[in-house]
Parts: C-alpha cells; structure tokens; sequence
C-alpha cells in the first residue's frame, strides 16, 4: 500500500479517535476506572478482607455451652494466647435455637462428662455453629477447634510424661510443609484471576465505543454513505475504523497494565504485618519482570486487535447504536465466563489447545504472568493465533463493508 492510501486510512481512523475523545464518559472508562479498579480489587480488597480476618482474632465471641465442661479445658477456651483473644462462655438450653438466633456463635454441647486425663475414658463434644458462614469459620469455629487440640494435647502430654515417656512418643514421624511456589506465585494470591478478566475487560470497553459509533453509529447518522463514497478504498476505510478502535483499546489496556504496576508499588507498602500476611495469602503482591512486561504488552496488543476486530464486524450489521449494543453485549461473556474459571487453574492442562482459543489464551497468559510461570512458546502461539483470528475478522468486515444489503441495513 502506498503513502498516500496509509494517510487515507490514519484520516478516517482520526476522525474516529477526535470522535471518541469528544465523549468524557469514554475517556473516564479508558484511563481513570483501570488505574482505580485494579489497585482497589488486587490490594484494597485483599487488605479488607485480611482486616476482618484478624479482626476476628481480637473478638471475644460469645459461646453457648450445654453440659460440664472441666475447668482446664474451661480456662483453654477463654485465656488469651499467642495474640489470639479467647471466647466467653455462657450456658444455654437449646443448641440449634441459640446459634440461629444470633444468641451464641456456637454451642460446645457436652455428651456425658469429659475427661481429665488421658487414659480413663473417653468423651465427645459437639460443636454448633453455622459452617456456611465465613465470619464464623475464620473466628469462633477455628478458636474452638484449636482450643479443643490444645487441651487433648495437654492430657496426652501430661500422660506421656507420668509414664516417663517423651512428647515424641506418638509421633515418631513429624510432616514439615514447605512452599515450593515461585516467590511471585505465591505472592499473586487466589485472586490473580481477576487481574486478567479487568485488563480484558477495559480492553473491550475501550473499543467498544469507538467501534458502534464509526460503524451503527455513523450508519444511524447517515455519515457513512458519504464515507463510503469518497476516493478511499472499502478495506482502507475498515483497516482506518480497526486502527482507531484498536487505539482506544490500547490506551485502555495500557492505563490498565499502569494499574497491575500500581497495584504491586502499593502492596508492598501495604500488605504487612499480621493484617498484611492475611491478604497477601488472597493477593495484591505483584512483582512482574521487564520481560514479562514486554510479554504482557504484546498479548493485549494481539487481544486488542482481536477484540476490534470482532467489534467492527459485528457492529456493522447493526441498525443504530443501541441495536450495536444489544449484539456486543454477549461478548463480554467471552471475558466473564473464561474469567471466572480461571479460579480453577490449577485444575486446567497448560496444553497447546487452550492457547489456541481466542481471548480464553490471553487472559490464560496474562495469568501466567502474574503467577510467574510463563510459558514464552504458548504465549507466542497465542499471539498467532489472535492475530490469525483478527486477519479473519477484518476480511468479514471488508466483506460487510461492500454489501449494499448490510450498509443501508436501516
């Protein structure tokens, strides 16, 4: 293509970007919702939830009891130890009633009578509490478990030591678990997946106002036609509408990769102490090489292109802008729904195949990214395979573009 055909095409694509950035809401939605969202969900909500984690620690949750519990195991459920405060304890009657009720966070119901060394005899205690429920599981149910081992602990302790026998005795053999993960890895979290489906996800909404209004949108207002019979070229007229939208959705993506870089510069200032332990363990340290920035740039260009692509291709057949909206909606199930099985991952064969699906292979990078195990082969694969898809894309919008049928389909 010649000079003069390449100035044809920037022409109509700045006349679609001077289009974009007379809407404010777009620019918003292109620059400043990625550099907020993502800092807040990789470390502000990990930090929240780390709070009310620990929070829980320092409660002194209120605990019904039925039956005799012995006073050693009494003083083991509310003394406060290793930084972890105790529970009350107050009697009830009705184990089921009290703990639906909000009376009682849990009820210790004790069936006979418990012993007070190892050896005698045997007892059980049942625990009451609603299992479903996070506060409870993350507080009371982890204090009256740990108090329970505690206390079972010291009558075998004590046992063994009248027998003249080390603490050892019954376990000859002790499990030490240590982390084999990459530093990165581990410190991504379990929620690494979201950072994938928000950079897809500004991406997508980048382009996709750019791409209903230079196609619906100029087809609602009647400016198409006269577009469409100037000197310029069908296929220059779609490469010019492309290169805008994929503009748009490259500065969405690059305010975007400024908010994963912003988000580890604000986790490691963050995410300390025993408050920063908790959310660290969800997420919000992100610590991303310069090769892997390199990466990671060249993945949301190919999943910019591939995404504006399908825009414009789908945008076309549409009638007005809002008929545009109503087919690009279901698109951002491509995101979502990928997205949200990501949380399962681990679960998921790192296989040539699923590099090979549109978009799914672009967040699947982006996450092996964040985790630090990138795979510099499928991700090159990935990058083919989107701009294979996008190259396909653009041939059905040229197509579209020269069908009377489908322009003056209003």
């Amino acid at each position: 293509m010649s000079l003069l055909r390449w100035l044809f095409v920037w022409q109509v694509a700045r006349k679609e970007l001077l289009s974009t950035l007379r809407d404010r809401r777009t620019l918003i939605s292109t620059i400043l919702m990625p550099l907020i969202l993502i800092p807040v969900f990789t470390v502000g909500f990990p930090l929240l939830l780390g709070r009310a984690f620990s929070g829980q620690s320092q409660d002194r949750q209120l605990v019904g009891v039925i039956g005799t519990l012995p006073a050693a195991l009494r003083a083991q459920l509310t003394q406060d130890a290793g930084g972890e405060v105790g529970v009350r304890l107050l009697p009830v009657t009705d184990a089921l009633r009290a703990v639906q009720s909000g009376q009682v966070q849990a009820v210790l119901k004790v069936a006979g009578t418990l012993p007070t060394e190892a050896g005698s005899q045997s007892g059980t205690v049942q625990l009451y509490a609603k299992l479903g429920n996070l506060k409870a599981e993350s507080g009371v149910i982890s204090k009256l478990k740990s108090a329970l081992s505690a206390y079972n602990a010291s009558l075998v302790a004590a046992k063994l030591k009248e027998r003249g026998l080390p603490a050892s005795f019954l376990t000859p053999i002790r499990v030490q678990t240590l982390d084999a993960s990459r530093p990165q890895e581990a410190a991504s979290g379990q929620l690494a997946f979201i950072i994938p489906m928000f950079l897809l996800q500004f991406i997508l909404a980048g382009s996709m106002a750019t791409a209903i209004d230079s196609t619906a949108g100029e087809k609602e207002r009647g400016t198409l036609e006269v577009l469409l019979v100037s000197p310029i070229r069908r296929s220059e007229v779609v490469v010019g509408k492309l290169l805008a939208t994929t503009l748009t959705a490259l500065t969405a993506a690059g305010f975007g990769l400024l908010g994963v870089l912003l988000s580890g510069v604000i986790g490691a200032v963050l995410l300390r102490g025993q408050i920063g332990a908790v959310a660290g363990q969800m997420g919000g340290r992100l610590n991303i090489t310069p090769g892997s920035v390199a990466v990671l740039i060249l993945m949301a260009l190919s999943a910019a292109l591939l995404l504006s692509a399908l825009l414009i291709a789908v945008s076309i057949f549409a009638r007005s802008y809002k008929e545009a909206q109503t087919y690009i909606t279901p698109i951002s199930l491509l995101i979502v729904l990928p997205a949200v099985g990501l949380q399962f991952a681990d679960f998921i064969g790192r296989g040539a195949g699923l590099y090979s699906i549109p978009v799914v292979n672009a967040m699947v990078v982006i996450l092996d990214i964040v985790k630090g195990v990138l795979n510099t082969p499928m991700a090159l694969l990935a990058v083919v395979v989107n701009l294979v898809f996008t190259a396909l894309l653009v041939l059905l919008a040229v197509r579209s573009f020269g069908r009377e049928a489908v322009i003056f389909r209003n």
